[in-house]
């Protein structure tokens, strides 16, 4: 996957991660071990990545120059358990180094 090439490719993006962290949600209703599991850091995740979307779409979002977003140190650590990994790292990345003007 490659970052997004303009504004309205990264908002659809970090839509796009937040629609997963809701499907990912919908599927701990059907298997009760997994939310017991998952459920702490899938609301943590799930208030991280909705305030990236809501800073975007109220205009006070700030690229991070280089920064991670605050959601990184719980991907590094729950990765693995995570279906959308790849996406959140694709926002972080595109967060961090800007749009793929290239």
């Amino acid at each position: 996957m490659k970052r997004p090439k303009n504004v309205d490719e990264y908002v659809d993006l970090v839509h796009q991660a937040v629609y997963e962290i809701d499907e990912f949600r919908t599927s701990m209703d059907y298997e009760p071990e997994n939310a017991e599991m998952y459920g702490p850091f899938i609301e943590q995740l799930d208030a991280m990545v909705r305030k990236v979307y809501d800073d975007m779409v109220s205009g006070t979002y700030e690229w991070g120059y280089g920064e991670d977003l605050p959601y990184m140190p719980m991907v590094a650590k729950y990765g693995r358990f995570i279906p959308f990994q790849r996406l959140l790292m694709l926002v972080n990345d595109t967060h961090k180094n800007g749009l793929d003007l290239e």
